[in-house]
């Protein structure tokens, strides 16, 4: 069994979101702006057909997983949010709650491999891109194969490794992740798996658009 398409979907906005800092594994929570970004998302998704709902641990993305699935159009009872810690973001280590011209001032490489698609560890205690979109795409791949045929899996997570995860799951390469626009935060993408790879049907839809 598997489910028929899988949403991904970025939190809410944060303050460190606004400041530019990154927050990794940091437990940074939702501003009132964040809040109402989930709220809205959750009025566009209403009849999605969402059936099973993911989530980051980490407390930006738990609430706006709440939140999304508090407005959702279901039977009585509603959708129990699961938590996988396996959704988090890139593990930034100590970089968390830097900028990135702090960043960049520190690790003269940052922006050459940015810009050149080359992917790296963030920070000397933190992870790449892509051991981070892996595990994504394994809780992803999990949590499809355990839903019901014709299921709609929510996803909700973090923007660099949902972006990588998703590029694994199309069969692509961290290389190909600058060619995506950053998704914004409480917007998604559509996937849906295939038999090799997964197909992306929308990427980057959110109550603004």
């Amino acid at each position: 069994m598997t489910a028929s398409s899988i949403i991904l979907l970025r939190h809410g906005v944060t303050d460190w979101n606004d400041g530019g800092r990154f927050q990794g594994h940091a437990d940074i929570p939702l501003n009132d702006a964040g809040r109402a970004q989930a709220t809205a998302a959750g009025e566009l998704l209403r009849d999605a057909g969402i059936t099973r709902a993911v989530s980051s641990d980490l407390s930006r993305a738990a609430e706006t997983a709440q939140l999304v699935t508090a407005r959702l159009s279901i039977a009585a009872g509603g959708i129990d949010v699961q938590t996988d810690a396996r959704v988090r973001e890139v593990n930034v280590g100590s970089w968390a709650g830097m900028s990135v011209d702090d960043i960049g001032k520190e690790e003269p490489d940052f922006w050459p491999a940015l810009r050149e698609g080359r992917d790296f560890r963030r920070s000397p205690t933190g992870e790449s891109a892509t051991q981070a979109g892996q595990r994504v795409a394994l809780a992803v791949l999990d949590h499809a194969e355990a839903a019901a045929d014709g299921e709609v899996l929510l996803v909700v997570g973090h923007g660099l490794s949902l972006r990588v995860g998703a590029l694994l799951l199309m069969g692509l390469d961290y290389s190909h992740a600058r060619l995506f626009g950053g998704l914004e935060n409480c917007h998604w993408m559509v996937l849906r798996p295939g038999e090799d790879h997964f197909r992306l049907l929308a990427y980057n839809i959110g109550a603004d658009d």
